[in-house]
């Protein structure tokens, strides 16, 4: 017989922590499935510096102490499980997890979050794991006393571009535009890091190498000339694409394959929510997960208890 609950939140990041969180201490029997680790993206964060009440910390140990409060008031976690099938029109909802089966709930939470954003340009895919990264907390290491490059022109791109410095001999931003897209405080804080240098208006256009990386070709978007920038490792922050593929023609979604909900983070299916990056709005911070993920739970709270 399946496992019944009354919200099961598929997701186990700050979205999908912040849920489990609010439900369960609201003695709502509440599941939380990934198919990853508590976290999410959160854990890739190298440091926290703008979360109300935290002074600083890694993003690891935040999703660790979500991960703790949410267990704590009886929400049950199970990672490194994926979602084989969705029915989210049905009611119950019915999901089939991996190693498990069928599980039911009477309101499900999509907080799926996202994922980085590739360039899909040629060596890309060959050189992944060889040079080519998309998370400094997790590689930086790796690169110690070497010359690397970040890729990109926003606050992460600037802000781990930074935290790399503290391993790398050098690091260079490649930025598409002649300005930043950051924040100024962003800005100022790779200025003053003197192992990093900046190379404006440059189009990348493919990664070099034999066995691993060893350069990253550009053009100038001005004077077109062509050049070959010496590195080691390639750390790309375009920013992320929404995990909503499973997703496609259950709910509806933006053009950019980001979930649509109200102000209540509910779904067009009755029961349905959706918090997180995966959702269609204008700023993705840890803060504005949390808060997706706290109206999401209230809101499935008041439809069960409206039921």
């Amino acid at each position: 017989m399946a496992r019944h609950f009354g919200t099961i939140v598929v997701g186990a990041g700050a979205a999908g922590l912040s849920a489990g969180i609010y439900l369960a201490r609201a003695r709502v029997k509440t599941l939380i499935v990934d198919a990853g680790v508590p976290g999410g993206q959160l854990v890739l964060t190298h440091a926290v510096a703008n979360y109300p009440g935290v002074a600083e910390a890694s993003g690891g140990s935040l999703a660790a102490t979500m991960k703790q409060q949410a267990r704590h008031f009886g929400c049950q976690i199970q990672t490194q499980t994926g979602v084989r099938f969705l029915d989210l029109a049905s009611s119950p909802k019915r999901l089939e997890l991996e190693d498990e089966g069928e599980v039911t709930a009477d309101t499900v939470i999509i907080a799926t979050g996202g994922r980085p954003r590739t360039l899909g340009l040629p060596g890309e895919d060959r050189f992944k794991g060889q040079g080519i990264s998309y998370c400094a907390t997790c590689d930086g290491d790796f690169f110690t006393g070497m010359e690397i490059v970040a890729i990109g022109g926003g606050n992460s791109a600037l802000e781990e571009a930074v935290s790399l410095a503290k391993y790398a001999a050098k690091v260079t931003i490649i930025h598409e535009f002649d300005e930043f897209q950051a924040q100024p405080w962003a800005v100022q804080a790779a200025r003053e890091e003197p192992k990093v240098e900046f190379r404006m208006a440059q189009e990348v256009l493919s990664f070099e190498g034999e066995d691993a990386l060893s350069a990253v070709v550009v053009r100038d978007k001005h004077s077109g000339k062509v050049d070959r920038i010496p590195a080691r490792g390639a750390f790309i922050f375009i920013g992320y694409a929404p995990s909503t593929e499973a997703l496609r023609g259950l709910v509806d979604l933006s053009e950019r394959g980001e979930i649509l909900t109200d102000e209540a983070m509910a779904t067009r299916l009755p029961g349905v929510f959706a918090a997180g990056d995966n959702r269609a709005k204008r700023y993705r911070q840890i803060t504005t997960a949390v808060a997706d993920g706290t109206i999401a739970a209230l809101s499935a709270i008041e439809k069960l208890s409206a039921a």
